[in-house]
């Protein structure tokens, strides 16, 4: 009760030593260890606690929100319909399934908990706050409201309340009420970095710049590494003159933020006003390797360009930026994709406080009780490419997966080249654009009825460019001539898979849910933002029917479910990976962190201590972090 859970510990190990039966003793070593974070712990003793006695309500329910918190839902649900079997008119696991519901995407089973807790119970604010969230997933913006407002009324004191309520009406541009409830969350706990940083949006959305920058000021004295914050100031220091800052804080959101390509467009567009031209060229040159279809990059480096006297390149880059608007326009009809080549879109609007700018390829584990991120990615998709095989990788030295149809593929190839890997290409960029440009007459030759082959190469070589759309269009070409090839669409899924990677850099709002320390109370939450794969997990389903057995098909799938939020079918298509390969330490490391994120730390370790074992060094760095 005194917050000294380790000496409670210690006193309870002596008390278990003579009376092994005791099974309170074992219930309050669990609460302890729970409040430690040693989550496995805890269920080992709280399992223990049940065995001694079956009816111990209390146990099953923190089992419960133990198992919960290490993402064991299926397990979580059951212990809660234990204990509410067992006693019905108790309120606490209404609440706690609730949040278990919640956390599952169950909104409407979550809402009922709530309500049966609240029926009981009708002073906790959380619980209005809980549902209310529900409500907002099921877009019930209305029953929401009522929750928020009754939340606020059910305790004044609360800052949650406020900035829940808070944030609904900035969504409904309610911008009046939506400052008076964050002036009122910043009363109750000045120390919350979220509420300063909504009202600096509601300040910036009324035209009140030097406000919100005082309010964006607070947010970084609370957390110094927000790249996010960097970001919005700097965009709000550019349009009110203040040049020299606003390029202070984006320098410093390329620190934190390296690989996001809007840092470097709007900085080039910032040293181009303040005339210094040549590092401005330098910042598009930067935005262009990270994503070369970006057509606004070359239309303002071609700007530049025809400012330094360089008339041809400045026509070459207006040429290019043309040809990619025009292919965007033609190739993809979805919105999302084309606004990249609208030379109208500006991108100078503020984010949210959730949106996440890091711009890695594949999106990053966060340890568990801090806020900062380790260098814990998926490793990324497997995919026919080309690659010098006179050089020796660790990776290609573990056990390979063998497919002799792949094999065989690989054989018939005009490349000596070709293999599959999910390494980058080791061949040097210039050979790289030598390779394209070979292939591009090979096809102008081509009239064989073998000219497949010929495109999948170019199309290979597209990719290794980063001329994604042209990929895409070129896989498309050779897929009409040979649908039956599932290789085929295993390589034009990665490719759409790294288009798309394009687009989580510049808008990545995320989804995350998780429990606090006090089991019974409060949840984060942030805005979602999943990004449709559809296209490439579509190609992905027809390489499975095409080549049941192909592991890099499953693995490749498992990915892009986990970059879909499809949790458990991507813990299945990696399951199923290994199963065809049971040396597959790729899938090892992935399914681990998978479950280290879904909060089932054990097995996740398991999985990722196998992965090191079969030869991937990164899985002992996060062995270091999670293993304790």
């Amino acid at each position: 009760m005194e917050n000294e859970f380790t000496e409670a510990i210690r006193t309870l190990n002596v008390l278990l030593r003579f009376d092994k039966d005791a099974h309170e003793g074992y219930f309050l070593r669990g609460i302890a260890k729970y409040n430690l974070d040693d989550l496995i712990g805890a269920e080992a003793d709280f399992t223990i606690a049940i065995e001694k006695n079956p009816v111990f309500t209390t146990a099953y329910t923190y089992r419960a929100i133990t198992r919960s918190r290490l993402g064991n839902y299926d397990d979580a649900l059951k212990d809660f319909r234990e204990a509410i079997d067992l006693r019905p008119d108790l309120p606490n696991p209404y609440f706690s399934r609730g949040v278990t519901r919640l956390l599952n995407q169950q909104f409407k089973e979550a809402i009922e908990d709530f309500d049966n807790f609240i029926h009981y119970e009708k002073k906790v604010a959380d619980a209005y706050i809980n549902r209310g969230v529900c409500h907002l997933y099921l877009k019930d913006t209305l029953r929401a409201y009522e929750d928020f407002d009754t939340a606020v009324r059910t305790n004044r004191e609360n800052p949650n309340s406020y900035n829940r309520r808070g944030a609904l009406y900035l969504s409904q541009r309610r911008f009046k009420e939506a400052e008076a409830d964050f002036d009122k969350a910043i009363e109750c706990d000045s120390t919350i970095p979220l509420s300063y940083f909504n009202r600096a949006l509601v300040y910036n959305e009324t035209d009140r710049p030097s406000l919100s920058l005082s309010d964006l000021d607070k947010v970084i004295e609370l957390d110094s590494t927000s790249s996010i914050t960097y970001f919005n100031r700097a965009i709000i220091r550019s349009s009110i003159g203040d040049y020299n800052r606003a390029l202070e804080d984006y320098d410093k959101v390329a620190h934190y933020s390296p690989n996001n390509v809007l840092v470097y467009y709007n900085r080039a567009i910032l040293k181009t006003q303040l005339g210094n031209i040549k590092d401005a060229v330098q910042d598009y040159n930067k935005a262009i390797e990270l994503y070369p279809d970006f057509a606004n990059a070359y239309l303002g480096r071609s700007h530049l360009k025809q400012l330094l006297r360089d008339t041809h390149g400045a026509k070459r880059d207006r040429q290019t930026a043309e040809r990619k608007i025009a292919e965007y326009r033609s190739r993809l009809s979805d919105s999302t994709y084309s606004i990249y080549a609208d030379t109208t879109q500006k991108f100078d609007k503020l984010l949210s406080f959730e949106s996440k700018i890091a711009g890695s390829s594949f999106e990053r584990i966060k340890s568990r009780g801090s806020n900062k991120e380790d260098n814990m990615t998926l490793l990324p998709l497997f995919r026919f490419t080309f690659r010098d095989k006179d050089s020796i990788d660790i990776e290609q030295s573990t056990h390979r997966f063998h497919s002799q149809r792949a094999e065989d593929f690989i054989a018939g190839s005009k490349s000596n080249l070709m293999q599959i890997s999910r390494l980058e290409s080791n061949i040097a960029p210039d050979s790289l654009v030598l390779i394209n440009q070979y292939y591009r007459e090979k096809v102008k030759e081509s009239s064989d009825t073998d000219s497949w082959r010929t495109l999948f190469e170019l199309a290979i070589s597209e990719s290794l460019i980063k001329q994604y759309t042209n990929a895409v269009n070129t896989y498309t070409l050779a897929i009409a001539q040979n649908p039956s090839n599932p290789f085929l669409y295993l390589n034009r899924a990665a490719t759409q898979a790294e288009m798309i990677d394009f687009i989580s850099s510049i808008d990545n709002g995320y989804q995350r849910l998780s429990i606090e320390r006090d089991p019974a109370r409060r949840l984060i939450n942030s805005n979602t933002r999943t990004y449709n794969y559809d296209e490439a997990i579509s190609d992905l389903n027809k390489a499975i029917k095409l080549h049941p057995g192909f592991a890099y098909a499953y693995y490749n799938r498992a990915n892009l479910y986990a970059l879909s939020g499809m949790l458990p079918e991507a813990a299945d298509d990696y399951t199923k990976a290994i199963e065809l390969n049971p040396y597959f330490a790729e899938a090892y490391y992935n399914r681990g962190l998978l479950q280290i994120y879904m909060k089932d730390t054990r097995k996740g370790c398991l999985d990722i201590s196998k992965a090191g074992e079969l030869g991937i060094a990164e899985a002992y760095k996060v062995l270091k972090e999670y293993a304790d």
